[in-house]
């Protein structure tokens, strides 16, 4: 059973309402806060990313510093982010064309428009994705994996992400699905990706916590100008923050508390409003990202209201 978790409020009325669920561990791990029903299983999408990460790390990619946080992240297609991609796939005697992920549109607008300007199109490297899929083809090359193949789920990188991910979250992920850039998707309950969430921060050393301290220093390659994930790191410095598609999001403070949203429309627009009230409710102090609790609702170019988390018990 799924709960009102934010509400969309324009001129005083209430027009739209997200439902869905949250799993809050406090710093031991104890099933803290939920809302919803955080034993159901979601497709974690992009959240996923950290633990692709660390098992490309486990793999032995030469990964570090910006290299591993972009490998962990959903970047906005800066010239900067672009850069790092290439310098990844070159130390790995490779380029763009091995990449397997779609060629889009970078997100960050002005490099867009630049690129529009330039005469130039769309490409795998711009794509959210490419810092995972650089990775990916770094850990093959350390291996002498194939590359052509990389996103088979019977890949062995694939395997070993499979069995990070449920190192991390203490269960076996299941079912296993194609996410959108075309790389292999593990499900998890929310439960299960707040534990994972939860290593990122906690665990003494290893792959996970590598990967937690490298977004944690480089929040600008997770993200990108502007991009929330960004925002929230910056504003609660030692938390680690990534969302994906269809309203999953989690967060984890340095101390531990560690939350996994899913809204189940699938809207990313109130998840990081949502993940903040949580981790208020396990009592994590969240007051330097209050400008990130609730989202403008524009009429005519103003703000005419918000979108709100609602309380646990209100509806």
């Amino acid at each position: 059973m799924y709960e009102v978790l934010a509400e969309v409020v324009r001129n005083g009325f209430a027009e739209s309402l997200h439902y869905g669920s949250v799993a809050g561990l406090a710093p031991d791990g104890t099933l803290a806060h939920i809302r919803g029903n955080p034993e159901e299983t979601v497709l974690p999408r992009s959240t996923t990313k950290p633990f692709q990460a660390a098992a490309c790390l486990a793999a032995g990619a030469p990964l570090a510093g910006e290299r591993l946080a972009i490998a962990a992240g959903s970047h906005t297609g800066e010239d900067f982010h672009v850069k790092t991609v290439e310098a990844i796939l070159g130390d790995a005697g490779l380029d763009a064309a091995a990449l397997r992920c779609p060629p889009t549109w970078p997100e960050d607008e002005p490099t867009k428009e630049a690129l529009i300007r330039a005469g130039r199109g769309e490409s795998r490297e711009r794509m959210n994705c490419s810092g995972k899929h650089a990775a990916m083809l770094a850990a093959c090359a350390a291996n002498g994996w194939p590359v052509d193949t990389y996103l088979d789920p019977d890949h062995p990188l694939q395997r070993l992400v499979r069995r990070t991910m449920a190192d991390c979250s203490g269960e076996e992920p299941s079912p296993v699905a194609v996410d959108g850039c075309g790389a292999p998707l593990f499900g998890l309950t929310l439960t299960g990706l707040a534990r994972a969430a939860q290593a990122l921060v906690r665990a003494p050393d290893g792959p996970c916590r590598a990967v937690g301290d490298a977004v944690r220093a480089h929040p600008e390659y997770v993200g990108g100008t502007g991009h929330v994930n960004t925002e929230l790191m910056r504003a609660l410095p030692g938390t680690v923050a990534k969302g994906g598609a269809e309203g999953v999001l989690v967060a984890a403070t340095a101390d531990g508390r560690a939350v996994a949203v899913k809204v189940i429309d699938g809207s990313p627009r109130a998840t990081t409003a949502i993940a903040l009230s949580a981790l208020a409710a396990l009592g994590a102090d969240t007051a330097p990202a209050a400008a990130l609790g609730t989202v403008p609702v524009l009429g005519g170019g103003r703000r005419v209201g918000e979108i709100r988390t609602v309380p646990e018990g209100s509806q």
